[in-house]
């Protein structure tokens, strides 16, 4: 066994009072030999043996997370070849799946979107040179230990690298070759310190790792600590344990979050199947203690790279009362390039639903700009011109509408400054799909004029 694969079996929770992983409670089942179409789902998958008291208990879930391959086929069909790759993979990219999250993957299907976030495959080595392993710079915008600041009024808290499970696509996978670790209540303080004598700071962002992963009651020492401080008015977590490990999100820890508001959670549901009966509970506990919940999706190749996959995905998070928030284009990261799509699918997934779907299940398409550029939006081109007295745009439908800017205003943006609107939008129009208009002024079916 490894180093890296030995130090990721001794990660337990960071608590005193947490015991060794244990094995005793978890009995694996054989495999049914059923198609993915008839299956059984969720607990009665692989698990149905495991007393409830167990199931509902966070901490047993991750003191049993499968670690290893010889775990891993003990409940999925992989072949001696698959197992040999997988090895390989996690003896750089350690492998750690919940009890919770594996019994949502349909054990027969090798393009189980929930599988290809969870198990290692051959891929992240085979183009594992690509990419960099810090692409967004945190290590060269980091103030002080584990304190990313980037944004003039927002930093980032780095509390630990440990999560419930290793998300193939995770933006630090790079600390996983570095065993577990947690930040000390000197590295704490240091962070404190800091943020407190920047009054431009107004909004901290908790993240790891899984900042969930600690307990209860040393988180609640950091939102005291950050409460404490007057200029700090939003406090946000990152977290993906209402997917991942929704047991977690227990009475005990709402209770505490609903002391120190506003707190928000950012989470991060990728695919429709992950959004279960467990996990809307979750997120409802969450919202009865007065912690909003928005969702960051990752735009993954195979997993949710489609438009009726996205529109599915957000119509369910808006009922389970989870905002769709951003789709991410996937990070540079090494060991992810495989799983990275072109721009232009996320253009087009959000070109597909704005005006087909409420504008509440549409997240913002962002690139989080590698050496540290920072997020910023992509949208499908809808201004089509830009001058002083208008605008010439296209709607949904590409519709061409001539919108007039009130008198008196300034321009701003890239649009022509000059004036000759028509000109410049015959020369330069920026949809492939729109007819050559001899006269913006004369509307036809595929045009329509805005004037007040």
């Amino acid at each position: 066994m490894t180093k890296e694969m030995a130090a990721l079996k001794n990660r337990t929770s960071i608590d005193a009072e947490e015991e060794p992983p244990g094995r005793s409670s978890r009995m694996p089942i054989e495999l049914d030999e059923e198609p993915p179409s008839t299956q059984l789902t969720y607990k009665s998958n692989f698990f149905r043996q495991v007393p409830e008291k167990d199931w509902n208990d966070w901490k047993w879930h991750f003191r049993n997370r499968i670690t290893t391959v010889e775990e891993l086929a003990k409940y999925l069909p992989i072949s001696p070849n698959e197992q040999t790759q997988i090895r390989l993979v996690a003896a750089k990219y350690p492998l750690a799946i919940t009890p919770y999250y594996l019994s949502l993957i349909h054990q027969f299907d090798k393009d189980d979107p929930i599988r290809k976030q969870a198990v290692p495959c051959y891929q992240e080595m085979a183009q594992g040179n690509m990419g960099s392993e810090d692409p967004l710079e945190e290590k060269r915008d980091s103030v002080v230990p584990g304190l990313v600041h980037r944004y003039p009024d927002r930093v980032l808290m780095v509390l630990t690298d440990v999560c419930p499970m290793l998300c193939r696509h995770c933006t630090r996978k790079r600390e996983w070759q570095h065993g577990s670790w947690v930040r000390t209540p000197e590295e704490i303080d240091a962070m404190l310190a800091y943020i407190r004598s920047n009054k431009a700071i107004r909004d901290v962002v908790i993240s790891g790792g899984d900042p969930l992963t600690l307990s209860t009651e040393r988180l609640e020492t950091v939102l005291s600590g950050l409460r404490s401080i007057e200029h700090v008015e939003i406090i946000r977590i990152g977290s993906r344990c209402p997917v991942v490990l929704p047991q977690r999100i227990d009475q005990e820890l709402c209770d505490m979050l609903s002391k120190y508001g506003p707190v928000w959670l950012n989470t991060h549901f990728n695919h429709p199947n992950e959004i279960t009966p467990e996990a809307a509970r979750a997120c409802d506990r969450l919202l009865r203690a007065g912690v909003p919940v928005n969702n960051q999706t990752v735009l993954m190749r195979g997993i949710n790279d489609n438009l009726e996959t996205q529109m599915k995905l957000n119509h369910g998070l808006l009922k389970i009362k989870v905002r769709p928030y951003y789709l991410f284009q996937c990070d540079e990261v090494q060991g992810t390039e495989h799983l990275r799509t072109p721009i232009e699918t996320g253009i087009s997934i959000m070109e597909g639903m704005r005006g087909h779907t409420s504008g509440l299940a549409i997240p913002t398409f962002v690139i989080d700009l590698p050496q540290g550029g920072g997020k910023i939006p992509i949208q499908p081109n809808y201004v089509l011109v830009q001058t002083k007295q208008e605008l010439i745009v296209r709607n949904y439908k590409d519709r061409i509408v001539c919108y007039r800017n009130p008198k008196g205003s300034s321009v701003s943006g890239n649009g022509s400054r000059n004036g000759n609107g028509k000109k410049n939008w015959e020369n330069n129009r920026l949809s492939q799909n729109q007819k050559p208009v001899s006269n913006p002024k004369i509307a036809d079916d595929n045009r329509a004029f805005i004037r007040s």
